[in-house]
């Protein structure tokens, strides 16, 4: 049976797509690829001026609107100002980064990668008809919920269990958003999907030794940005995909390869975790859903 790719995406004609982060790596991917297929893409990125660079590579509708997942008052903005759309792929991220804060006092690696985009799902829940895609990581099987210290304010900052918690966050926000949907009898699915190693410029803002090893594991492992999009585009936009589905590549170790479902750990199916997570992030961005 052949491989899933990019040629085989159904055509987006009439589809309203936003995806964050999408001035490079699997971002632009994503987006470029949707608006060849005919979707309508909104680029919210934090950086303009590259989001336009990379629109400015695009064919199809594309939109480059400004977003700042670090910061809420950016997230209630862009919420304020868009309308209806079909599906949101929060894909943006930061990977194992030092000791910085957001806005609003968050850990840099939590505040961004989950909980800004929290807030803007909270927010933009209501204008969506189909569904959401959360952007995760192999890295949420090392990672740790710390519900008495989330945001590294009491603990040793380690960037790289940060990124860990941040990304089993993720996973588990997914999970805890389809189960929201389905006892609220909502149509809107909520997927999740990660990259396997993808060479993006994710890698070169670890600073240190860690950005020295990092180069090197893209050049030996890592896969092309168009590659690593594949499970995200395809829990995207095909019709078998299901409320609560992970997808991630077929490859050894799920690093390479094409779409399929994959397992996830026991941690990020912990319903009453996720449940007090849910709740905390709540309180901690303002924003909430049902």
């Amino acid at each position: 049976m052949p491989k899933w790719t990019a040629a085989d995406l159904p055509d987006q004609t009439g589809r309203t797509v936003v995806v964050t982060g999408a001035n490079s790596g699997l971002g632009e991917a994503t987006a470029r690829a949707l608006a060849a297929c005919g979707a309508e893409v909104v680029l919210a990125c934090r950086n303009v001026a590259k989001g336009q660079a990379a629109a400015a590579k695009m064919t199809g509708d594309v939109e480059v609107r400004s977003l700042d997942l670090a910061d809420l008052a950016s997230i209630r903005a862009f919420a304020a100002s868009t309308g209806p759309l079909d599906v949101l792929v929060n894909n943006a991220g930061v990977m194992a980064i030092p000791l910085t804060r957001t806005a609003d006092g968050f850990e840099m690696q939590l505040g961004t990668n989950f909980l800004g985009h929290f807030a803007l799902t909270c927010l933009l829940l209501p204008r969506i008809g189909e569904r959401v895609v959360t952007v995760a990581s192999g890295a949420h099987r090392w990672g740790r919920i710390a519900l008495t210290d989330l945001n590294w304010q009491k603990r040793r900052y380690r960037r790289w269990a940060a990124y860990g918690q941040s990304k089993l966050a993720d996973l588990m926000f997914a999970f805890e958003l389809d189960r929201r949907l389905r006892a609220s009898g909502s149509a809107v699915r909520s997927v999740a999907a990660h990259p396997g190693y993808a060479s993006t410029e994710l890698q070169f803002h670890t600073e240190g030794i860690e950005h020295r090893i990092m180069g090197l594991g893209n050049r030996l492992l890592g896969q092309s940005p168009d590659l690593g999009a594949l499970p995200t585009l395809y829990a995207a936009t095909m019709p078998d995909v299901r409320g609560g589905d992970y997808w991630g590549p077929d490859g050894v170790g799920e690093l390479h390869g094409h779409p399929k479902r994959v397992g996830s750990s026991k941690a990020s199916k912990d319903a009453v975790v996720a449940a007090k997570l849910w709740e905390q992030a709540a309180e901690l961005t303002g924003a909430d859903w049902r």
